[in-house]
């Protein structure tokens, strides 16, 4: 039994060397995809028409108000008082469409990023499997240190599997 253990305790580190372990620049894949860039593509129209939108509410806004300047002296109080209501209420709802615009955008970006990203791991976990990696780390994740001599870059690997150059 003390033969068993030693052998096993001696082999335990030459078992642990010969574990392969891997890193990938996961951001270096995603911007060379077709579906990234057709995302980008599209959130940037999104935002586009978002801006447009928020243009046109404020110029409304604008000429409300500079006619609301030009004619505020010669108003009886109750119409003065109304106008200011309005605009006040107007300048609100710009406020609010910017915020759900922002958060609109926020959500069809991470949607489909989200599908974006999950293709990139299954990626990486068919070539760990194929490859038998222990671990494969993704660099551009902020890791504070990957020793790239001692792990295999697959980013390469990663891209073929996923049809990119």
């Amino acid at each position: 039994m003390k033969k068993l253990l030693l052998i096993l305790l001696m082999c335990a580190p030459i078992a642990a060397m010969a574990q392969k372990f891997g890193h990938v620049n996961a951001q270096d894949i995603i911007q060379v995809m077709p579906d990234y860039t057709k995302a980008k593509t599209e959130i940037d129209a999104l935002q586009k028409q978002y801006e447009a939108d928020l243009k046109s509410m404020q110029d409304e806004f604008t000429s409300k108000v500079q006619k609301y300047e030009a004619e505020a002296k010669t108003l009886p109080e109750n119409i003065r008082q109304r106008r200011e209501q309005e605009l006040g209420e107007m300048q609100q709802k710009i406020q609010q469409s910017y915020q759900d615009n922002q958060q609109a955008l926020a959500k069809a970006s991470q949607e489909k990023m989200a599908a974006i990203t999950t293709k990139v791991i299954d990626a990486i976990k068919a070539v760990g499997q194929a490859g038998g990696y222990v671990y494969i780390m993704d660099i551009a994740g902020g890791v504070p240190y990957i020793s790239t001599t001692l792990s295999t870059d697959v980013t390469a690997e990663v891209k073929a599997k996923l049809g990119l150059k």
